[in-house]
């Protein structure tokens, strides 16, 4: 049984003369520790060595400061806006009334996509006051009907 090793034949080792003796295969040997017959050997071509590649370099992050500020607007069907600012755990403000109108533009001035669900919810208790304020007014109408039955 022999063994052999992937590296080039003694011949080929000794036929390049500008190798240097410290990158030379070791040579092949049998596994009595003998050398293989030539008719065992395959000559085969000096593996390439690939040089290593330095590791790449990453480049300093810059560290940018970040402020965060949560506004809070909170609104009720009634029409009634209330806004409160908060700075980590301080708040900055509390309970500011605000105008409906104001949180409307306010959300334009933002994004398309805040102020299309505020102004939905402006537009939704716009309808709830108008159809009270209907109630009302017919209220209204018909106390003045009882107060002119009682003249």
């Amino acid at each position: 049984m022999t063994l052999t090793v992937d590296t080039p034949a003694a011949e080929a080792l000794h036929s390049r003369s500008d190798t240097p003796e410290s990158l030379a295969p070791i040579a092949e040997t049998t596994a009595n520790g003998s050398a293989p017959t030539p008719d065992t050997q395959a000559p085969q071509p000096p593996a390439a060595e690939k040089p290593k590649k330095a590791p790449a370099k990453k480049a300093p992050t810059k560290k940018t400061k970040t402020l965060e500020l949560v506004l809070t607007v909170t609104g009720t069907a009634d029409g009634e806006w209330h806004a409160e600012l908060k700075q980590g755990s301080t708040y900055l403000a509390r309970n500011l009334a605000v105008a409906a109108a104001a949180v409307s533009r306010a959300a334009k001035e933002l994004h398309e996509d805040l102020s299309a669900p505020i102004d939905g919810l402006i537009e939704e208790a716009r309808s709830q006051q108008a159809a009270r304020v209907a109630v009302l007014e017919a209220e209204l109408e018909a106390a003045r009907k009882v107060l002119a039955d009682l003249d």
